[in-house]
């Protein structure tokens, strides 16, 4: 477990960075869009090829990177087995996480 943590660490940290200066270097929302889409396509290809360095590439390196790939991931397979799910999730988790944002915003604001 304790070596499944570290590569979860080691590849988390360099996904960060990563992120950290692709975003700094295009600017948000670009930077962003760019990370999604470059860490969605690279967990396509992880997903497929490669299961052993799984905790340090995809749930270390592309969680530091992007959660948006593992989102993907997870809407794509529910797709593959149930269409109407992976729909609903695709939505419930859009909408749901800008709402949770503008509340905690909102709620954060009340504090100041």
């Amino acid at each position: 477990m304790f070596l499944t943590l570290s590569q979860v660490a080691l590849g988390g940290a360099a996904g960060s960075v990563l992120r950290y200066l692709l975003v700094a270097q295009l600017r948000a929302p670009i930077g962003t869009l760019a990370v999604n889409v470059i860490g969605s396509f690279v967990m396509g290809v992880l997903a497929v090829m490669l299961f052993r360095w799984q905790p340090l590439l995809m749930t270390g390196l592309l969680g530091g990177f992007t959660t948006f790939s593992a989102f993907s991931l997870d809407a794509v397979r529910l797709w593959q087995d149930q269409p109407g799910a992976a729909i609903a999730y695709v939505a419930g988790s859009v909408l749901l996480s800008i709402f949770a944002l503008a509340l905690g915003a909102w709620l954060a604001k009340g504090f100041q």
